[in-house]
């Protein structure tokens, strides 16, 4: 079993359950639009949430945002050490840098001194994209063992200070080479580990490759705690991140929809159903299963296993319960009758 951290109170790695993590894109320094998006993502199932910290408005913004919500809070820091110094102060309950760019070996230490006096532990965030050009040079580019190395070299800048309360993310925007590096690093120490496909874009193909790439490492046993890093509002961060987890079996709570593909025996307009019971199912919280079938030889018989399901065709639709019919109802009623089915378990 690996090292285990302690963020804000919430264990991270050594066999805690993972944990799902999101970032504000509002800026920091105004605290009152923060703490709103905070609050957005804590609702929506969020664990951890992360700030950047660019400037010292933002940094003297932490103390505030950090009285104002109940979710651990982390700070994102690049270059400037005094920053890190600065929330640190104000509370933060962890902080992610790069060792490497926030200057020389005193800049490090003072970090490090600081975060161990608090107990706060310290993400070494490598990304891909700035790697040290004499490693870059010597496996002649972005490779798994590349980005490795590269979080050891950060490691032993800490380790230098007696500072081993760390947190390791390796993220790329390329999947293969994002798991490739956590299987590494996994095989290698025994951080807890951060995962992410970092940059991996909008809506869609961003949760298609993080699904793939952290949904793959999450099943394999690797990682603590991740981010789904998406070009769009947070909150579907987090939604994206609870889907995963149920998707590989690693959380049981909420509905778990399951729909048939569709195909020439579908007799009802299954696809807008299947979305409009998708959208309802946002606000259960009954860790159970509904199932949206379009014919009957799909359903109830293949949907058996579900708590409770529809299936439908030629203007009516049935029912059904654990694989027994309830009964039947015009099509247009179809999607109230489920709901009202729900509230009965």
């Amino acid at each position: 079993m690996g090292k285990q951290i302690q963020v804000g109170g919430l264990p991270v790695g050594g066999g805690a359950p993972v944990s799902i993590q999101s970032m504000t894109n509002t800026p920091t320094h105004d605290v009152e639009a923060t703490v709103a998006q905070i609050r957005r993502l804590a609702a929506a199932g969020c664990q951890i949430v992360r700030v950047a910290v660019p400037n010292l408005a933002a940094a003297k913004a932490v103390g505030k945002i950090k009285e104002a919500i109940d979710l651990p809070l982390v700070v994102d820091i690049h270059f400037d050490y005094r920053l890190a110094l600065e929330c640190v102060e104000a509370g933060a309950d962890k902080v992610r840098i790069n060792p490497g760019n926030i200057g020389g070996a005193d800049r490090v230490k003072a970090v490090a001194r600081a975060c161990a006096r608090r107990h706060i532990p310290i993400r070494i965030g490598v990304n891909g994209g700035s790697l040290e050009k004499p490693i870059l040079a010597k496996y002649g580019g972005v490779t798994p063992q590349a980005m490795v190395d590269s979080a050891f070299g950060h490691i032993a800048l800490l380790n230098r200070y007696d500072f081993d309360d760390i947190c390791v993310s390796l993220k790329s925007s390329s999947v293969p080479i994002t798991m490739g590096a956590y299987e590494l690093m996994h095989q290698q120490a025994d951080y807890p580990l951060h995962l992410g496909v970092t940059e991996a874009g909008t809506t869609r193909m961003g949760t298609l490759k993080s699904a793939a790439g952290i949904g793959g490492l999450l099943a394999l046993g690797i990682g603590d705690t991740f981010r789904v890093t998406l070009t769009a509002d947070p909150v579907e961060e987090v939604y994206a991140a609870r889907d995963i987890l149920k998707a590989i079996g690693l959380r049981r709570e909420g509905p778990d929809l399951i729909a048939c593909p569709t195909c020439g025996r579908t007799k009802i307009d299954l696809i807008p159903l299947a979305q409009a019971v998708e959208e309802r199912l946002k606000t259960v919280t009954k860790p159970i299963t509904v199932a949206v079938m379009g014919c009957p030889v799909n359903g109830p018989g293949e949907a058996a296993a579900a708590d409770v399901g529809i299936a439908g065709g030629n203007g009516k639709g049935i029912l059904f319960r654990h694989g027994e019919v309830v009964r039947q109802v015009p099509q247009e009623e179809l999607l109230d009758a489920l709901m009202a089915l729900i509230e009965e378990l």
